[in-house]
């Protein structure tokens, strides 16, 4: 049962000194199932400082949260503790709570003791319990020198960027500009309109796909709001919300706005190549529109196909042609800038390319096709005006294969399911039938995913059409010389082999991510899945927002999905980005860097590894941080070598008393690590999720950056007697701060090449980058660091613990020399926390 430990009240507390109340969530049986939260809550009441504690079946809950509300007035609480799930969590949940009983939201500590303790030792009570006593105690030792923070309030550009103009951007534009904003809409290709403007019906209504996108297309491209900029591509975004600066390239287009898509250029242009619209199943010319309702609807000319490249003007039909004098062959590609407050990123998919599969003869066999060719096939506009014919014969084919999950579900091309296939399959399949009712169809299929509303409906229609559907997909395609094709497998539900002889095989083709979104991904500092999409900062709480506060995720960029699920993420991504620009402000978390300038030498080290040029040089050399553009990384605070960088909230002296308070029992048994917020924290969170179980022996702490950790964080654990230490962050490119750790790796090999030098073994200091979909190469790295672990002897922890006592002597009094003082000036050295012999036990 949930109680509460009461702890008397200390009148040697002097006014003023923290007085912490701690409290341990049971989450039902998520926490409480494994951990003694009661034992955890006697633990703390035996801390310093804490003047009150108790364990709670559901802290989070309305009652949980006005009880900490009640308990701060009584006991006049000014620090608390929340011992239960990630910060990444539930933190924002317990700062407006204290907050609303007159505490500063910055008094705040969260434990993890759910995704880094219950979860992921659920088979150990025993040892989950000491660790989250740990974690507990860590907490509270860093609560102590908590303090109240003030947040900076910022303008916010009342203008947003779109990215992509398939019909999730198309969308997202469309809702910003009625909402009132100016809307960049920027799309890579000569028209917006994306994949449903190549597909022929959607599913499950069937509808007409271009008739329903078509209008769409076209209030986007006159709204008055929305500047609309095909051919275009971004090359460089810097920043930060609300104030995002954006340079795009636009290509050149060689015709003009003039247009009138009358069409005449192209019916006497003599160069031809396969139209990339229709897959290559058609032709187009040099100068050409790329499909019918393509909006803007002004011609282009491919100059990598015109006979006038290079400068050379040795054909003048299109010019000629063209009454209106459109033809410019003088364009040339040029450069814009412009400044946003939001951005939206929906920059769709990419089809898997099926000739990665070779039994599958795509490429060779003729008659083998994909989905996505066959939607150009069957669509009345298409390249055989919507006859469904063999490639090789140009016949109606009698029998008809669908193959699905091609390039999905599988270790080989793609684990993921694609989402969309299973029901586009069952659509095309139905528009064979209405055309060609005697057409034979089998569909080869893994598992059908009729998921959505309509979806069963439509999968039952198809099999009373007398689509046959065969449990098991084919172990190969055979080419026969008639033209035909030899299907082999096993139907899995019969325990039968089939060989089947069909005319024309569809492949059902997965979806990937587009190409053209690492650029954007870099640029913005996205983190990705493990499919290689784009990541939602959570996938239950915040489905649209990304980890880059401004930044919404639209449509496929996020994960396949279909239309309507589409448009209604980019209506939120929307709305997501209209309620910071309609405030006009954003607030800055009180996170960022401050600068004693008593302290500062100005150097400069800390502007060479800043990611966003936050800091520069006063007139008196001194370094001075932008507080608007700086994000809190700490690369900063780590970089200094005078101690003259604060880094508000995450302070050298709050993550050394975590460090100290770790370290008081058995620290020679165990294993600390210092994990990034927003890849390997999150990574570590997930590992908890998934209910990834490893070794009980490591203990987290958080920073907001890998870059955060100095070598300071990391002696000061091996002089304590730490066996192991452990740095995770973001993997190299993917970094949240840009390229903050890049330094983390420097330092990295630096402090190892000084343990070399003193005959350490370098291996009891690891890296592992793990992103945040990463739970199990966290998993596997504490594992494996579990099993180095047992061959560390005390010998060698005392000679590291030796060596680095040393070292912090030497530089304390190489700062006592500068400072020319005999104590402690800066705020993070207030406290020297004596060393204690390693091994000490409970």
């Amino acid at each position: 049962m949930a109680g509460e430990t009461r702890v008397s009240e200390n009148g040697g507390l002097a006014a003023g000194e923290p007085r912490v109340g701690v409290y341990v969530c049971h989450c039902g049986l998520n926490i409480g199932g494994t951990v003694d939260c009661e034992a955890v809550a006697l633990h703390a009441s035996k801390l310093e400082n804490v003047v009150y504690a108790e364990h709670q079946l559901y802290t989070c809950s309305e009652p949980g949260q006005e009880k900490i509300k009640r308990d701060i007035a009584e006991h006049n609480l000014n620090r608390i503790v929340v011992a239960a799930c990630s910060p990444r969590m539930h933190e924002p949940t317990f700062r407006s709570c204290i907050q609303a009983a007159g505490l500063n939201q910055y008094l705040l500590e969260m434990a993890n003791i759910r995704e880094h303790c219950s979860w992921v030792h659920l088979h150990d009570k025993k040892e989950a319990t000491e660790k989250a006593k740990d974690l507990v105690r860590m907490s509270v030792a860093r609560a102590r020198l908590l303090e109240a923070q003030e947040e900076v309030d910022i303008p916010v550009i009342q203008k947003a960027l779109v990215i992509g103009g398939g019909v999730a951007g198309i969308q997202a534009a469309l809702d910003l500009a009625d909402s009132g904003y100016e809307v960049m809409l920027v799309e890579k290709e000569p028209s917006i309109g994306g994949r449903m403007a190549q597909i022929d019906k959607t599913f499950p209504t069937m509808d007409c796909s271009i008739c329903i996108l078509a209008p769409k297309m076209a209030e986007a491209g006159r709204h008055p709001r929305i500047k609309l900029m095909s051919l275009t591509e971004v090359t460089n975004i810097s920043g930060y919300v609300g104030n995002f600066s954006v340079t795009v390239r636009h290509r050149a287009r060689y015709v003009t706005s003039d247009c009138s898509a009358c069409g005449e250029c192209s019916e006497v242009c003599p160069q031809f190549a396969p139209n990339e619209f229709d897959i290559g199943l058609a032709t187009r010319n040099a100068i050409y529109l790329p499909f019918a309702q393509a909006v803007p609807a002004t011609y282009r000319i491919d100059m990598d196909l015109c006979l006038n490249r290079g400068g050379v003007r040795v054909c003048e039909k299109c010019v000629e042609a063209c009454e209106r004098k459109c033809i410019d062959f003088n364009d040339r590609e040029t450069e814009e800038s412009f400044e946003v407050g939001t951005i939206v990123v929906a920059t769709g998919v990419d089809v898997f390319d099926a000739r990665e599969i070779p039994q599958y003869q795509y490429g060779r066999a003729a008659n083998v096709i994909t989905s996505l060719e066959f939607e150009r096939m069957i669509n009345a506009g298409g390249p055989t005006g919507g006859n469904l014919i063999r490639p090789l014969d140009h016949q109606v084919p009698k029998s008809v294969a669908f193959l699905q999950c091609i390039g999905s579900r599988s270790s080989k091309t793609n684990p993921y399911c694609s989402n969309v296939c299973c029901m586009n399959t069952i659509k095309d399949s139905l528009l064979i039938k209405e055309h060609w009712p005697d057409t034979q169809i089998t569909v080869f299929y893994i598992d059908i995913r009729a998921f959505g509303k309509g979806f069963e409906d439509l999968f039952q229609r198809a099999k009373m059409a007398g689509v046959q559907f065969i449990h098991g997909l084919p172990g190969e395609i055979i080419p026969l010389k008639n033209g035909n094709l030899r299907l082999v497998g096993e139907s899995t539900l019969l325990s039968k082999l089939y060989d089947i002889e069909v005319e024309l095989a569809i492949l059902s083709v997965g979806l990937k991510p587009s190409t053209g979104s690492d650029l954007v991904r870099r640029f913005l500092t996205l983190s990705l899945t493990s499919g290689g999409f784009f990541m939602v900062a959570h996938p239950k709480l915040r489905p649209v927002d990304t980890s880059t506060r401004g930044v919404f995720l639209a449509g496929c960029a996020e994960g396949p999905k279909d239309i309507k699920d589409s448009v209604t993420q980019a209506s939120a991504a929307a709305a997501r980005a209209n309620i910071i620009m309609r405030r006009g402000k954003v607030t800055v978390e009180a996170i960022t860097a401050r600068v004693d300038a008593g302290a500062c030498t100005g150097c400069g080290a800390c502007i060479k590894v800043c990611p966003y040029q936050a800091i520069y040089l006063d007139e008196n050399k001194k370094a001075v941080v932008v507080e608007a553009a700086c994000t809190g990384c700490g690369t900063c605070g780590a970089e200094c070598q005078f101690s003259a960088i604060t880094m508000r909230h995450f302070t050298d002296e709050q993550i050394l008393a975590q460090i100290d308070a770790f370290t008081e029992y058995e620290s020679d048994k165990k294993i600390l690590a210092f994990n990034c917020n927003w890849c390997s924290y999150a990574g570590a969170d997930f590992a908890g999720v998934s209910r990834m179980q490893y070794p009980t022996e490591v203990r987290i702490i958080r920073t907001m950056c890998s870059g955060r950790v100095s070598l300071r964080f990391v002696e000061r654990a091996f002089a304590r007697g730490v066996a192991m230490v452990l740095i995770s962050g973001c993997h190299i490119g993917d970094c949240h701060y840009i390229d903050a750790n890049t330094h983390t790796e420097k330092r990295f090999r630096r402090l190892r090449k000084i343990m070399e030098q003193n005959g350490l073994d370098p291996e009891r200091l690891q890296l592992v980058w793990v992103s945040a979909a990463e739970g199990q190469r966290f998993q596997e790295k504490i594992a494996a660091m579990q099993s180095k672990l047992k061959t560390i002897s005390q010998e060698e922890i005392k000679r590291g613990m030796k060596v680095f006592v040393e070292r912090e002597k030497k530089t304390e009094q190489r700062r006592q020399k500068r400072e020319g003082t005999n104590g402690f000036s800066t705020p993070d050295r207030k406290t020297k926390i004596p060393l204690v012999e390693a091994g000490r036990s409970r």
